[in-house]
């Protein structure tokens, strides 16, 4: 009987391998590439991968947010992402106004503002019972109306030289700074996810909300800081915007919210929360750039790309749906 399973065991294991989300993530990142190279030779080089990778680690740094409010169950979708990565990038431009001296302020100014608006995020979720849908929502079309009402869609400030070098220029290992924060990041959110008593009650809570709080789990105070930690990412990410395009506009954010929410689903992480994980959310951003990139390469505007990045989710939550009712 043990023989019989252990050759049921290694006979499935390459079928189960083959269906992690990471290693499919991983080869399609492969094969994009390869794809990639064939319609313009150069795609594949060193430079573009480095250039890919920076703009995937923008992406990226808001899918850290996303991922764990995602995370933490209830259907959580933090969609006022896009709003605060475009306010923390002007609020960042004017402290900074092209002068290094600007850089500190700016720092603190972005995360507490993204904090805040985090804050208020889980507030409305917890303590008001908004569905999150409804309350990042909200929360977007107002700071959409914010920025248009202060900025009236002028370009306003501008990166200080040394954040634009942290962004662009080669920094150790001939790869920008801003790639490096973000493997930092990738390294401390898993650290954090699988080696924390936080990171364990966010799985808690995400598989079984009740469970958790019957086993007391303070539920609502990390649900709240899940929102908190979404907008300090998103708000870190504007700033390296700022940097990478050397001046902010008011919607210039808007482009993130719904490949974050891909990034998440490609890696392995449901929108129904309590499994996944970050590291395959840093592989789906890579992903999405890769095929960003590719549709640019053969002319599709921007209004094509959305409606193909809008119907990769369609095909992602209709497996979703499947595995789920599956398993029920």
């Amino acid at each position: 009987m043990s023989s019989t399973t252990q050759a049921l065991t290694s006979t499935r294991s390459p079928v189960a391998f083959l269906k992690n989300p990471l290693v499919v993530a991983l080869v399609l990142i492969v094969l994009l590439l390869a794809f990639g190279e064939f319609l313009s030779p150069g795609f594949a080089s060193v430079e573009q991968i480095q250039r890919l990778l920076t703009v995937a680690a923008m992406l990226g740094m808001v899918a850290a947010g996303q991922n764990l409010v995602i995370l933490g169950g209830r259907e959580g979708i933090d969609l006022s992402v896009g709003g605060i990565v475009s306010l923390s990038a002007i609020v960042a431009g004017n402290l900074m106004n092209g002068l290094d001296g600007g850089i500190l302020p700016a720092i603190v100014a972005c995360i507490v503002t993204g904090a805040v608006i985090g804050l208020f995020n889980g507030i409305g979720v917890t303590l008001l019972r908004i569905p999150p849908l409804v309350m990042t929502l909200g929360m977007l079309g107002v700071l959409q109306g914010l920025l248009v009402v202060v900025r009236q869609g002028i370009p306003s400030g501008s990166a200080a030289p040394s954040l634009s070098e942290f962004v662009v220029q080669p920094f150790v290992l001939g790869l920008p700074g801003m790639i490096w924060l973000w493997i930092l990041i990738g390294v401390i959110l898993a650290l954090v996810l699988h080696r924390t008593v936080f990171g364990h009650r966010i799985y808690a809570i995400g598989s079984n909300e009740r469970a958790a709080f019957m086993a007391g789990v303070p539920v609502r105070l990390i649900r709240i800081s899940l929102f908190v930690l979404s907008g300090v990412f998103a708000a870190i990410a504007g700033m390296c915007l700022l940097g990478y395009s050397g001046s902010s506009f008011a919607n210039v954010g808007e482009q993130y919210m719904l490949p974050s929410i891909i990034a998440v689903v490609l890696g392995g992480t449901p929108l129904s929360g309590g499994k996944g994980g970050y590291t395959g959310t840093m592989a789906g951003a890579v992903l999405l750039v890769i095929l960003q990139s590719i549709l640019t390469t053969v002319n599709i505007d921007e209004s094509g790309r959305q409606m193909i990045f809008g119907a990769t989710l369609l095909v992602l939550m209709l497996f979703y749906g499947r595995g789920r009712s599956l398993r029920a």
